[in-house]
């Protein structure tokens, strides 16, 4: 196979991950497990062409959104991320996908973006780059416009608490879907394992307190499962279990 003239655009490394958004990762673990060499290239949303990232380049051919990317690599590529599952287990790892990235994914960023201490010193810190006298006036833009994001999508119109309990049904979950399974469809690594990953890491890091990151440092499967993934395709980033940060 000829080397492939393929970029990633990703964002950066912050809140103590590797990238700041989870589907950066899902689409750099995928690429890593379909053995491509490929490039990757920081941008931020408002340069991508649809306002989201990650999106790919392949020899001049645009690919944006995650599933699409690995839809893309799959049909160019000759490649099977499920390899070895039947129709049912394909199925049910498109459910569990679209359970992790249409719902705990958005209960994940109501507690990053819209609860004050996380969001002044996570979310906020993207205006820093702007001309000082314009930060704040971006930060309560940035701000105002997630919150009619999540209310449009509805996890936003119910309060905190009832927010942490969808999330934890979800988290609760995943942690029975993978019980002591080294992956969650089995034995070997399936393309659901990377957002599921993705989400799992972004949600536990200790960069920020919410009741999600208790749900999931609670589950010592989940927490296993994000530390061996981690030291797998990251393992040049620092990464410690909650419980250690928690109580050096």
């Amino acid at each position: 196979m000829s080397t492939p003239d393929i970029t990633l655009y990703v964002t950066r490394p912050g809140f103590g991950m590797p990238e700041t958004s989870p589907f950066v990762i899902k689409s750099n673990v995928q690429l890593q497990m379909a053995g491509l060499p490929y490039a990757t290239e920081s941008t931020i949303p408002p340069q991508a062409p649809k306002g989201k990232v990650p999106y790919l380049k392949d020899a001049g051919e645009v690919i944006c959104d995650s599933t699409f990317i690995r839809a893309h690599i799959e049909r160019k590529y000759g490649m099977d991320l499920d390899e070895g599952l039947d129709a049912l287990q394909r199925a049910q790892a498109w459910a569990i996908e679209r359970m992790l990235e249409d719902h705990l994914y958005f209960a994940m960023v109501w507690f990053r973006w819209i609860v004050p201490e996380n969001f002044a010193k996570g979310p906020a810190r993207f205006a820093d780059s702007a001309p000082e006298a314009e930060r704040e006036q971006l930060r309560r833009t940035l701000q105002a416009r997630k919150h009619e994001d999540l209310r449009g999508h509805g996890i936003g119109r119910h309060s905190a608490g009832e927010i942490a309990a969808l999330g934890v049904r979800s988290i609760d979950a995943v942690a029975t879907l993978l019980g002591d399974k080294p992956y969650l469809m089995g034995e070997r690594m399936t393309a659901v394992d990377a957002f599921a990953f993705a989400i799992l890491a972004s949600i536990l890091t200790p960069f920020f307190d919410t009741p999600l990151r208790d749900a999931v440092a609670g589950r010592v499967n989940l927490v296993a499962y994000v530390g061996r993934l981690m030291a797998r395709y990251y393992p040049q980033h620092e990464w410690k279990p909650l419980r250690e940060v928690e109580t050096v």
